[in-house]
């Protein structure tokens, strides 16, 4: 003899297929989840480049027509890439020009500037260290001085 189901069992097998068909078209979002790690970031290091030096010149009068100007300060600054820039002040007119080592030497250089009123200053020197040089500068073709760099 078979018995009935009780209502009881009927009733929960179809609160259990509705409440599933109701939620299959629903998805979980977790909450609270920590967000991924990041990898960490790498430091580089990077080489400073060469620094430039300044160094102050100083041309003294070698001939009678450079007497006039007396004695002329100046400033060699080396980028240490075998180049430069050098500038100076005679009789009222600015000079601004480069300073370049004479290639295969140790410290042979020229230095060339131009006047601000189209005059010419035109060196060459030596240098005896990193930081002290010698040379003669001609202005214009005509007054001479000798030149003394650092120090």
């Amino acid at each position: 003899m078979n018995s009935p189901r009780p209502v009881s069992f009927i009733r929960l097998t179809l609160a259990a297929t509705l409440t599933a068909t109701v939620l299959s078209g629903c998805y979980v979002v977790p909450l609270g989840q920590p967000a991924p790690a990041a990898p960490p970031s790498q430091a580089y290091a990077v080489a400073p480049g060469p620094v430039a030096q300044s160094f102050s010149a100083r041309l003294y009068p070698s001939n009678a027509e450079a007497a006039r100007y007396g004695t002329v300060a100046g400033t060699v600054t080396n980028d240490m890439n075998g180049r430069g820039h050098f500038n100076a002040q005679i009789g009222g007119e600015q000079f601004q020009g480069e300073a370049t080592r004479v290639a295969g030497s140790r410290g042979a250089g020229l230095a060339n500037a131009s006047g601000n009123r189209g005059g010419n200053l035109s060196c060459q020197y030596t240098m005896n260290s990193a930081t002290l040089g010698s040379g003669q500068c001609v202005l214009n073709g005509g007054p001479a001085f000798t030149m003394h760099i650092g120090g």
